[in-house]
């Protein structure tokens, strides 16, 4: 029997993500948007608290399990920037083509071996609304970012995060790689053993 379990996002790209890592392991993931669940005022100043917010808030509103994430890029020579306001970087009303441009324009003249930076994602599952102990899971992605964009997959800033590893950007992976070797992709292999283990 598959449990149903509420995505606290109305992300496209991150729906279809969460769709094929849990695909297989018991749970049918359906978006908040099913429920007509607003967005949760993004408050918090970290990762982990933005988590929790938006996990509490789809259970509460649907009374069903969610889990949700809160993900951004962390760019070392902006000190941490984007960070928690990724999404939203080039404003309120920003899409993924002009958050792109703006870390362009503000990395404009930082040499390649100065544009490291990473991918964060936390994950937040909560039982329910009052869960005093939501289970939460935390995976990074190191990179570089790119002076121009790669590839026509993935979304956000995947297009300007070149892997090392891989020789390519983000951008350029197909989905299974990408899933097993993201930020995501770790946080949720740490959280589907966490879950089991409960």
């Amino acid at each position: 029997m598959t449990q149903k379990i509420v995505l606290a996002s109305g992300n496209a790209g991150k729906l279809r993500e969460f769709q094929q890592l849990l695909s297989g392991c018991g749970f049918d993931v359906v978006p908040q948007s099913d429920f007509n669940v607003s967005n949760a005022d993004e408050t918090g100043t970290t990762f982990v608290e933005n988590a929790i917010i938006k996990a509490r808030h789809a259970c509460q509103q649907t009374g069903l399990p969610a889990i949700a994430d809160d993900s951004g890029i962390e760019v070392d020579a902006l000190n941490g920037r984007p960070g928690v306001y990724s999404a939203r970087y080039a404003g309120e009303n920003a899409n993924d083509e002009s958050n792109n441009q703006k870390l362009l324009q503000e990395l404009a003249g930082v040499p390649t071996e100065k544009r490291t930076a990473r991918y964060h994602a936390v994950l937040a599952y909560m039982r329910h609304a009052d869960d005093p102990t939501p289970i939460l899971c935390h995976g990074s992605w190191e990179g570089i970012i790119l002076t121009e964009p790669r590839g026509a997959g993935g979304f956000g800033y995947d297009p300007l995060f070149f892997v090392p590893t891989h020789n390519c950007a983000s951008a350029e992976l197909n989905k299974a790689e990408k899933n097993r070797i993201s930020h995501r992709g770790k946080a949720m292999q740490e959280l589907l053993q966490k879950i089991a283990q409960a």
